[in-house]
């Protein structure tokens, strides 16, 4: 990539009086992981905001995280920014209208993220789209820029790194990712604590809404895809968050038969969200109809029709995609 673009955000980064770094809806340990390195690295001239209202508020999975409890939320947030960061934000559409307008207010715009699918919609755009994670782009901008990461800060950019390559499981972990890894560790992180921290540590709600939700699970085309559908009712049921929802289309990616495991959750009476996952198909090529965006084998949109018929529109698109 283009140095004399890093060279400029950090230009920006300089002369800015407040920054704000932005997360995407419904946070996950990527873009928290990332936005909390980055606010301790960038100190008091830098606010978090975390995409979440102030009822649902910081996962408790990742209420661990350095700096994560200075964040601020869409209910307390403030027009007062001259520079915004989003970080692993893959499109616009994931930044909601609130903070969109204070995005689109500020006189500076950076993105730095490791979607392949994102058009860079910032006035300054630094995405890898073969990083694994958000966490691994920012590793590698502070290494270029040699800017000392301290402990705190490697525990930030572990969890961004550990969750999105699935406990590098998933494809997307390269010999430089485990490489990345290892120097967080020498940094001091404690890589099995944090571990337990990220997916030992599950409360008895979250467990039975995923083993209510799972058991309703519908499979198609010869087992090949399995779907999900999450209403109001079964969240209402355990006092669901979006956090409870995490993890759910890749416990049915790992049965034999499925290609395509799909979640899709009702945000209100006209709008589903979906979360798809593949072990050999290209999902943004399904979630693409949607306008949706991410990677190869783990992708999500917004169809902005009921819970019902949003499935009936993504089957068909899986069924086209899949030629079956």
């Amino acid at each position: 990539m283009d140095n004399s673009i890093l060279n400029k955000i950090f230009d920006e980064i300089d002369v800015a009086k407040k920054i704000l770094i932005v997360s995407h809806v419904n946070p996950d340990g990527d873009t928290l992981g990332t936005m909390c390195a980055l606010k301790l690295f960038l100190k008091q001239k830098a606010d978090i905001l975390i995409q979440t209202d102030a009822k649902i508020g910081i996962p408790d999975t990742y209420k661990f995280l350095p700096a994560i409890n200075e964040a601020k939320n869409l209910d307390n947030i403030e027009d007062i920014y001259d520079l915004i960061i989003a970080v692993d934000v893959a499109s616009i559409d994931r930044i909601v209208r609130k903070a969109r307008i204070i995005f689109d207010n500020a006189k500076m715009t950076i993105n730095i993220d490791h979607h392949k699918t994102n058009n860079g919609y910032a006035k300054l755009n630094w995405v890898v789209g073969d990083a694994s994670s958000a966490g691994e782009v920012l590793f590698n901008i502070f290494k270029e820029k040699n800017i000392q990461i301290t402990k705190d800060m490697a525990d930030c950019l572990y969890v961004s790194i550990l969750t999105d390559t699935g406990c590098f499981r998933y494809e997307n972990t390269k010999s430089e990712t485990l490489e990345i890894a290892a120097q967080l560790i020498k940094l001091g992180v404690n890589n099995s604590d944090i571990a337990k921290k990220c997916y030992n540590n599950k409360t008895k709600n979250l467990v039975l809404f995923q083993s209510s939700v799972i058991s309703k699970t519908e499979f198609l085309f010869n087992n090949k895809v399995a779907v999900v559908l999450i209403n109001e009712s079964d969240l209402n049921k355990f006092d669901a968050t979006n956090e409870y929802t995490e993890g759910i289309a890749e416990t049915l990616r790992t049965i034999k038969t499925v290609e395509i495991s799909a979640v899709l959750k009702e945000s209100n009476n006209q709008t589903t969200k979906v979360s798809l996952r593949s072990d050999n198909v290209d999902v943004c090529e399904v979630v693409k109809r949607f306008n949706g965006g991410g990677h190869i084998h783990a992708a999500g949109c917004t169809i902005k029709k009921p819970l019902k018929i949003a499935k009936e529109l993504l089957v068909c698109e899986i069924e086209r995609c899949l030629n079956l």
